[in-house]
C-alpha cells in the first residue's frame, strides 16, 4: 500500500506521538509498503525507507524561545495569520492549521496514496481528506480531555484557569473530528472506553491494538551492575498529569532514611513548577536532568537503575512502561489509566500504587531497594511480558489490515475499485486486540 502518514509536531523520545510514527512508518515499511510521513515541526527522526514530506509551521513554541512574535516575512498565508492569532488568544492552534495546510495539499496528491493515516491531528480539514478521494484511519493515543482536566485540577489562580480553558480549546474540534472519522485505532482498552465517553464515539469503530517495544531496549550486560540507589523516571516535568511533583516530594521523604538519587529524563521549564518544587524540597543535589540521550544512552540508562517509577495520574498507553520492563528495570507505576493493562495486576512486573499518594510510592520504592531479590524476579518477569505481547512488527501487520479494510469500504462507499495490494482482510475488532 501507499500510506500518507500525518502528524502536526512528530518530535523524538518525547511523547508517545513521535515515537509511534517512527517505528509504525518503519515496520510497515519493513513489509512493503511504501510510507510517506507528514509533519509539522519539530520533525521526526525516521529509519532507511520512509519519506519525509515537511509540512512547516510558524513553530511558535520552539525552544529556546517558545511563544515568539514571528517576523513579517515569515508569514506566508492566511493559515499562517490564523495561527498566530490563535497564540495570542491563548489557544493552541497547531492541530486545526496543519489539518488546514494537509487539506491544500492532499487536494493535490491525494491520488498518490492508498490510504491516509492521522495521528491524532483531529483538525477539521483532515474530514476534507475523504472528498479529495483519499481513505482515512485515525489513531487517538487518548482523549486530550484528560490532561485538560487534570491541569485545571491543579490549578488555583483564577486566571490562569480562563487560560487553560482557551489552550484546551481545540478539543471540541478533536471531538467532532473524532466522531466523524470512519475508523479509530487507539492502544488500549482504557482509552478507548475513555474515546467514547468524553468525545462521544461510537465503540464500534475503534480497535485496540497494542503498542510494540524496540528491539534496542534490552536489559544491561551481566557484567555491567545497575547503580545502588539509582531511581529513574521518563515523564515531561513541568505536566502534571505526568505526575512528577508525587514523585518529588517521595524522593525526598527517601532522602531523609538512605542515600538516592533521581535521574529524570526530561527536560523543565526554566523557573517552572518542577525547579521550584526541588528548591522548595532542597533536593536540588540528588535529582539530575539529562535529556538529548541518544537512542543507546537511553537505554543504558534505563538499565543502570536500581528502580524506575511511572507517577501518571492518567495514560493512555506509557511507551515508557514497557521500554523499561523491556530492560528488565523494576517498576513502581500508577494504578492510573492504562497503565494496569501494560504491565499486568498480578504484581509480578511492577508495583502498582494510588496515583497521587505519596507516602504509597516512597513506601513501595524503598521496599523494592531494599529486596534485590525480589527486583530480580521483577525485571525477568517484566522482559518476558515484553517479549510475549509488544512487537512492532505485529503492531505494523494488525495496522495494515485496519488500512486494507478502510480501504475496501471506501471504494465500496464510492463505487470504486481500489489498487489491490493486500490480501483483503477484515481487521481484529477491538475485543482481539493485535
Amino acid at each position: 500500500m501507499r500510506i500518507a502518514m500525518l502528524s502536526y509536531r512528530s518530535k523524538p523520545h518525547c511523547g508517545g506521538q513521535g515515537v509511534y510514527l517512527r517505528h509504525l512508518s518503519r515496520e510497515l515499511t519493513a513489509l512493503g509498503h511504501e510510507v510517506e510521513v507528514f509533519s509539522g515541526q519539530p520533525y521526526p527522526e525516521l529509519d532507511e525507507g520512509v519519506a519525509l514530506s515537511k509540512v512547516p509551521s510558524l513553530d511558535l513554541y520552539r525552544e529556546p524561545d517558545p511563544f515568539r512574535v514571528p517576523r513579517l516575512r515569515e508569514f506566508r498565508d492566511l493559515v499562517d495569520v490564523q495561527e498566530f492569532l490563535i497564540m495570542c488568544l491563548a489557544g493552541f492552534p497547531e492541530p486545526r492549521t496543519f489539518a488546514r495546510r494537509i487539506s491544500r495539499i492532499m487536494a493535490d496528491r491525494a491520488g498518490e496514496f492508498d490510504i491516509a493515516h492521522d495521528n491524532q491531528v483531529l483538525g477539521h480539514g483532515m474530514l476534507d481528506l475523504e472528498g479529495h478521494g483519499l481513505p482515512l484511519i485515525t489513531t487517538v493515543h487518548h482523549p486530550i480531555t484528560y490532561d485538560r482536566r487534570i491541569d485545571l485540577a491543579q490549578t488555583r489562580h483564577p486566571w490562569r484557569k480562563v487560560t487553560l480553558r482557551r489552550w484546551y480549546g481545540f478539543l471540541r474540534m478533536q471531538g467532532h473530528v473524532a466522531r466523524r472519522a470512519r475508523w479509530i485505532l487507539t492502544p488500549s482498552e482504557t482509552s478507548k472506553r475513555d474515546i467514547a465517553r468524553d468525545f462521544g464515539v461510537d465503540p464500534a469503530k475503534m480497535q485496540v491494538i497494542l503498542l510494540g517495544v524496540d528491539d534496542m531496549f534490552v536489559p544491561p550486560p551481566v557484567d555491567k551492575p545497575r547503580v545502588p540507589g539509582r531511581i529513574m523516571a521518563m515523564a515531561s516535568a513541568d505536566a502534571p498529569m505526568k505526575g512528577i511533583a508525587t514523585l518529588l516530594e517521595a524522593f525526598a521523604k527517601l532522602r531523609t532514611e538512605r542515600d538516592v538519587e533521581l535521574v529524570l529524563v526530561s527536560k523543565p521549564q526554566p523557573g517552572g513548577r518542577t525547579e521550584k518544587l526541588i528548591e522548595k524540597l532542597g533536593i536540588g543535589a540528588h535529582v539530575r536532568f539529562v535529556s538529548g540521550l541518544t537512542d543507546p544512552e537511553l537505554v543504558e540508562l534505563m538499565g543502570s537503575a536500581e528502580v524506575a517509577c511511572v507517577p501518571s495520574l492518567y495514560e493512555g498507553f506509557s511507551l515508557p512502561t514497557a521500554e523499561m520492563m523491556a530492560c528488565a528495570t523494576p517498576l513502581v507505576v500508577s494504578r492510573a489509566g492504562a497503565i494496569p493493562e501494560v504491565v499486568g495486576t498480578d504484581g509480578e512486573c511492577a508495583d502498582l500504587v494510588t496515583p497521587g499518594d505519596v507516602e504509597e510510592l516512597k513506601t513501595a520504592v524503598a521496599a523494592l531497594l531494599d529486596d534485590p531479590e525480589r527486583r530480580a524476579r521483577m525485571g525477568a518477569a517484566g522482559r518476558r511480558r515484553v517479549e510475549e505481547s509488544f512487537s512492532w512488527r505485529a503492531v505494523a501487520a494488525t495496522v495494515a489490515e485496519a488500512y486494507q479494510h478502510v480501504i475496501d469500504e471506501h471504494h465500496r462507499e464510492h463505487g470504486t475499485t481500489p489498487r489491490r495490494t493486500t490480501t483483503p482482510t477484515t481487521p481484529t475488532t477491538p475485543s482481539q486486540e493485535g
